[in-house]
Parts: structure tokens; sequence; C-alpha cells
């Protein structure tokens, strides 16, 4: 695997039944960056995530993931990832510190590190509290916490923000940014395009068990954004969407300006949603 890699997909499929939820699914992930996986529902991301976890295998193609082979290092690989996926499985009788506790005695790792990750995701002032009593923003942060006990390599996010509200949302990104920080390997799956361009360094867009883009958000903007301009006339103050990548409607706007009828003129940024609608051929929802 190269060095710089921490996730590298070839050609993964994976069936159930006659539904090919993957489709000859590849990319690359590189060490140290947030990269997120978009698309509907339905897409494929949580079945890509499953595979590259070890809880499914793929039926063709292959996968490495931190070094290991999903397939044949399955042992390993459970010791190198962490995982958080969107329901909260979370022992609700218990503290957050004696759920953290817990996993420390699964993985062998030294109790001490509870109140590492308790600070990291901002809640070592909860450590004596039920979980019963947290908030789901709470609840997701503990997850977090939970999957990064054993210091992995490669941290996997299954819909890190669905379901909370903004506030919540916003702690949960601030401690995935903070990982990113300190050079944790991030995949995150998410239909939410604000906070994909929030958090993550690159993107690669699935349809229909495809990856049928990938790059940075500027990158995938520049590449398939549709320039258009908002224009408002003199004679009737309504406004007008004009395709500049139409040369028709450019001239018309010269035509415009030369006679002096603008009022005024305004470029129009598409959306990562606009981009993603074109590019994909398929609403997020």
């Amino acid at each position: 695997m190269e060095a710089d890699l921490a996730i590298r997909v070839r050609g993964v499929v994976r069936c159930f039944g006659t539904n090919r939820a993957l489709d000859g699914v590849s990319f690359e992930v590189r060490r140290g960056e947030i990269f997120g996986l978009l698309g509907p529902n339905g897409a494929g991301k949580t079945t890509t995530i499953r595979v590259l976890t070890g809880q499914i295998a793929p039926q063709a193609g292959e996968a490495l993931v931190a070094g290991c082979d999903v397939v044949r290092d399955r042992t390993l690989l459970q010791r190198r990832i962490g995982v958080v996926f969107e329901e909260q499985l979370l022992y609700e009788r218990l503290s957050a510190r004696m759920n953290l506790e817990f996993a420390c005695g699964l993985y062998g790792v030294d109790p001490s590190r509870v109140d590492e990750v308790l600070e990291l995701v901002g809640l070592r002032d909860r450590a004596k509290d039920k979980v019963s009593s947290f908030s789901s923003g709470m609840r997701q942060r503990l997850m977090i916490a939970r999957a990064l006990i054993h210091r992995p390599e490669v941290l996997f996010l299954d819909e890190p923000s669905r379901g909370l509200d903004p506030a919540a949302a916003a702690v949960v990104h601030a401690a995935v940014l903070e990982l990113k920080r300190s050079g944790t390997t991030i995949l995150l799956t998410t239909h939410y395009m604000e906070e994909a361009e929030k958090l993550c360094d690159r993107l690669g867009f699935i349809v229909r068990g495809r990856v049928v883009a990938v790059g940075t958000p500027l990158e995938l903007r520049l590449r398939h954004a549709q320039p258009r301009m908002r224009v408002l006339l003199d004679e009737d103050l309504k406004e007008r969407v004009l395709d500049l990548d139409n040369p028709g409607q450019v001239g018309q706007l010269m035509s415009w300006i030369a006679g002096g009828r603008v009022r005024s003129a305004h470029t129009m940024e598409d959306s990562m949603a606009d981009v993603f609608l074109r590019v994909a051929g398929a609403k997020l929802e």
C-alpha cells in the first residue's frame, strides 16, 4: 500500500440478492485527511463503510485500510480503525466514564486514556453522569470518544450529525476537526452538503453504487458548476437568470448593456447541492 494512503479501494462489488449495492466502487483516502462520501439514501454509503470496516466482505475487487486487507486481515484491521455508526449504541444506565472504561477493557487499553478522549470531545465535566441523561449531541460525542479509545489510525463516521440540532452539530464538527489536527484520517458519510464543505478536504459523490466524481469542494465547483447571472432590467424591474455558457444568452446580455437597459447584474454561485445534482443526476434526501 502506498505510504501516503490510508484507504485504497479498487473495483469493489457487493450485492444483496439482485440488488447491486456497490457496483465497482473505487477511490483513495490520503493519510491525515477528512474524506466525505456523499450520496442520496440508498446510494451505497453505509455499505461501503461496512466493507471497509470488515463487517461484510466484497464479492469482487479489493480494499486496503490502514495497511490491512479488509478480508484477509480483519483481526488486525479492528485494532487500527474506529467506527461510529448512526445508531447510538451505549450503555444507558452506566456513566460516560464506565462506558469508556468498558471499551478500554475490550481493547486492552490503560484506563487513563478515558480522561484524554473525554477532554477531546468536551465531556470531561460529565464523566460521572449516566448516559441516560445525555442529549443526542452528547451521546454522539461519547460515541466518537469510544471509537478513539485505542488510538485508531482511521476513523469512520456514518452520518455524524444526523438528527442533531445546529448547536449540537457544531460541537461534533469541532471535535472532528480537532481529530484531523491530531493526524487522524477520517472517512465520513453524509448527505448534508454544508457539513461536507465545512469538514472535508476532498469529496466523493456516490450514486447507485458507483463513485462518479472525486475532488476538493473547490475542484468540484470549478469543474461542474454552471456560471449564471441574475440581471435586473430598468423597464420592468424583473430579474432574468442567464446561462453564461450559452452564447445566445451572453449576446442578449451584451445587447441589454449596450442599450443602457440593465439596472443591476450579479453572478450566481452554484451550491454544492447544485453541483451534485448536475454530476450525479440525483437529489440528496
